[in-house]
């Protein structure tokens, strides 16, 4: 079997389940050491590091909320300390609320926006001097389809979102001298667990239709970080990548 990521180490926030397990494991077979991190679940992030490991590759747990200023430093220096440093990036932590407007608190909005926006700013700032230093890399961001369609009740995803967006179309410029490249994947609907606060998962697209009639999958969202930060996407930078069955045309 190839091994296209061989020699390069990725550092992948919320991997401890859903898209980022699949991420992280995706990018482990193709050879990728991956740090893999969650916020408090240390148990689902350790499963991840043991299934890693199972199949041969290198992986290390590495605890902590992304949007705490002091955390990502940490978790770079972690990464630098086992395996030398970051080559691959993935911002894929973020909550999922589903609130109103009229009835959302400022501590929610600054919450949401805390973890999905400020964690890939400061997750940034920590990984990218290693990349500098390393000869380029890649960052990538999970957006969403909500901040193109304003899903209702999720004004706060929303706008974390069309942040995270801007980020990376800026960082594409600012960052393209050190052959970094810098893409954002709007999911759409995914068929994944979800938690409580997240509500109930859509039953249908009545106001917008999936052309292709179904749920995405994980390991399609996987798929296309892979693509991306591995060497066939070398030439792709600043663009937000609709993964979604169409449903951003209708």
């Amino acid at each position: 079997m190839s091994s296209p990521l061989k020699d390069k180490v990725a550092l992948v926030s919320g991997a401890g389940k859903n898209i980022g397990r699949t991420i992280a494991l995706t990018l482990a077979r193709d050879g990728a050491a991956v740090v893999v991190n969650g916020r408090s679940d240390r148990d689902a992030v350790n499963a991840v590091v043991a299934e890693i490991e199972a199949m041969g590759g290198q992986a290390l747990a590495a605890m902590g909320d992304v949007a705490d200023p002091a955390v990502p430093p940490r978790l770079a220096a972690e990464a630098a300390a086992r395996f030398g440093g970051v080559d691959i990036l993935v911002s894929n932590a973020g909550l999922r609320r589903q609130t109103s407007f009229l009835d959302m608190s400022f501590e929610e909005w600054r919450q949401i926006l805390s973890v999905a926006l400020d964690g890939a700013f400061l997750l940034g700032k920590a990984i990218v001097p290693q990349m500098v230093a390393r000869g380029g890399g890649a960052f990538v961001a999970l957006s969403g389809i909500s901040t193109h369609v304003g899903t209702p009740n999720r004004c706060h995803v929303s706008a974390s979102k069309a942040g995270l967006e801007g980020l990376m179309r800026t960082l594409a410029v600012e960052l393209a001298p050190h052959k970094i490249t810098c893409n954002a994947i709007a999911p759409g609907a995914i068929d994944t667990a979800r938690g409580a606060s997240a509500g109930p998962a859509p039953v249908n697209r009545v106001n917008r239709p999936i052309p292709l009639k179904r749920f995405g999958t994980v390991e399609e969202i996987a798929a296309m970080v892979r693509l991306l930060v591995g060497p066939e996407g070398t030439f792709i930078t600043g663009q937000t990548i609709h993964v979604n069955g169409g449903e951003f045309l209708t």
